[in-house]
């Protein structure tokens, strides 16, 4: 039986009696009085969950934060960070602005992007973060801007990836005998998957690491990079991007499976090079490779390497729906997570091996001893071999790229 309008009416002020005033949103300005209102909250982190690494790390996290700070923080396990921002959007358009479900995201790119254009984060609040300073943006600026755009404070960084390509020394020669050379770039990346039939792959579109590899391969074979960096729409997408689709077209039958089936996600990529299915393989987390040799998952053989031209790489962060309803205990999160001990904990490779978005140069001799990586681990990238970083390009092409690669080898 439908409720009449009047009815709701007249109910409305009762509600809002017994529901009691909304609490005004916590200055971020005030950490004393930001850390007061924290303690006691329960925090629900939407955050990507699938590599059993990360999710040991979260949940260390919330072990700490509940001794430190007495918050209960609960990771919300998601399989693509869209889900989050859908929610959070959905929230908005039924007038829920006060007691929205999700209190922190784990985020970058194109779902920062939209969540801006939608007025759906809280902010700013990055740079009242104690921990913030440590970060030292003045000679970092990746800090303070995700796939071209300024963060304005509305995220907080977290870690930094870059595209890392692994392989085994012992194989990667395929039926011929290996070589201790990989392929330096994309067009040789081809010539050897044609000699090597099966034994690379990229994991299925719209998975983060392979878009992230079709930008990569674009930005190599594109004579229009100066269009990657301003909104997809305002260039001939179909001109710009026809490179890329020839490169796609004849690569594909000479993956693992003929590229009839790719992985899910990176870590089934890795996996995959673990069971000896294939021979050289790539990660967004240039660690990831000796932490999986410390954890037995990859051989000894395995090495890591990244292209001469250099890779794509980025920050992620963690941002503050517009309608959590504990802005103050993922304040205090997202300020742990910049902590020395979080993000040396973090850089562990018997952890995770994310790298730190702190300035460990400009740490005092105590934290920066926090962060000496085991360089024992022959699959460790050498030191300065990540300083040729490319940029992302606007999150508007990571969105277009998806699309396109659907329609042309999925299908609508």
């Amino acid at each position: 039986m439908p409720i009449h309008p009047l009815a709701v009416a007249a109910a409305a002020p009762l509600a809002l009696l017994l529901a009691g005033p909304v609490a005004a949103a916590p200055d971020p300005t005030d950490w004393e009085a930001v850390l007061d209102e924290a303690r006691g909250q329960a925090v629900y982190w939407y955050a990507w969950s699938g590599d059993q690494r990360t999710n040991d790390y979260i949940d260390w996290v919330a072990e700490r934060v509940d001794e430190q700070f007495e918050i209960a923080l609960t990771h919300v396990k998601i399989g693509d960070t869209a889900e989050a921002v859908s929610r959070v959007l959905a929230e908005k358009q039924a007038g829920n602005d006060d007691d929205g479900s999700v209190d922190l995201i784990w985020i970058n790119g194109e779902n920062f992007a939209a969540m801006r254009d939608n007025d759906l984060l809280f902010g700013p609040f990055a740079e009242s973060l104690p921990n913030f300073a440590l970060t030292y943006p003045e000679h970092n600026p990746e800090v303070v801007t995700d796939f071209t755009l300024p963060t304005q404070g509305f995220e907080s960084p977290w870690g930094k990836a870059q595209i890392t390509f692994y392989y085994d020394s012992d194989e990667l020669g395929g039926d011929s005998q290996a070589i201790e050379t990989p392929p330096q770039d994309i067009h040789a990346l081809l010539e050897w998957a044609e000699a090597n039939p099966g034994r690379f792959t990229y994991p299925r579109i719209p998975d983060f690491t392979g878009s992230t590899f079709l930008k990569q391969a674009l930005i190599s074979l594109t004579d229009e990079d100066e269009a990657l960096y301003a909104p997809a729409e305002e260039s001939d997408f179909t001109a710009v991007t026809a490179p890329l689709w020839d490169y796609l077209d004849a690569l594909h039958p000479h993956l693992w499976r003929s590229g009839r089936q790719f992985p899910a996600t990176g870590p089934e990529m890795r996996s995959l090079m673990g069971d000896g299915e294939l021979s050289l393989a790539f990660t967004f987390y240039p660690s990831e490779p000796a932490a999986a040799v410390a954890d037995y998952e990859l051989p000894p053989s395995t090495r890591s390497y990244v292209l001469d031209e250099g890779t794509l790489g980025n920050v992620h962060f963690v941002a503050i729906p517009y309608n959590s309803p504990h802005k103050a205990g993922a304040m205090v999160v997202a300020d742990f997570l910049l902590s020395p001990e979080a993000q040396a904990h973090k850089q562990d490779l018997d952890v995770w091996g994310d790298r730190t978005v702190l300035d460990v140069s400009r740490l005092d001799d105590d934290s920066r001893a926090m962060f000496r990586l085991d360089e024992s681990n022959p699959a460790m990238l050498p030191a300065g071999a990540l300083q040729q970083t490319l940029p992302e390009p606007h999150p508007s092409w990571m969105t277009a790229l998806q699309d396109a690669w659907q329609a042309r080898y999925i299908g609508n």
